[in-house]
């Protein structure tokens, strides 16, 4: 880029004072350094898109390196299991030819699964084994009052 240092910058401000004049010279400076800030605008935005654009592929490369790893791990994974599979069912053939696997139906090798029983906490019970001096002081009602009734309660007094 073109280098201006102080005395070029001074030697072009001379000659263009005495060529466009004192009276234009504030119109001119002012018109070119808004042409100025226009291209540094221009240049920046310049920039700015190069940058995303390279970011944007980077970030393209980046996704494809990551799809074909995680498609890498799922054929590993696929092909072990398979491969597990297979040996487990042979192993079972085996066991089944020998005469050491139960015949199919039986349920001998798994526990019988217990049936569902509700725990029945007794939550009224243990607020009920509160002692009721504890009860009085932590604020907890003992008794059950509607509404309108507590209403009434903390009402004040009418003088007569």
């Amino acid at each position: 880029m073109i280098d201006f240092g102080f005395d070029k910058i001074a030697l072009i401000g001379a000659v263009a004072l005495i060529v466009i004049g004192p009276e234009r010279l504030p119109k001119v400076a002012r018109t070119v350094g808004h042409f100025v800030g226009k291209a540094q605008r221009y240049v920046a935005e310049v920039k700015a898109e190069v940058n995303r654009s390279i970011e944007l592929d980077e970030l393209k490369k980046m996704k494809t390196q990551f799809e074909d790893a995680a498609r890498n791990v799922e054929q590993t994974v696929h092909s072990e299991f398979n491969q597990h599979t297979t040996d487990l069912q042979r192993d079972w053939d085996d066991a089944a030819t020998a005469g050491l696997a139960p015949a199919v139906g039986t349920d001998s090798l798994s526990t019988p699964v217990p049936e569902y029983r509700h725990p029945g906490k007794k939550w009224r019970l243990k607020r009920g084994a509160i002692p009721h001096w504890y009860k009085q002081q932590a604020g907890i009602r003992t008794k059950a009052q509607s509404g309108a009734a507590r209403v009434a309660r903390h009402r004040p007094k009418r003088w007569s």
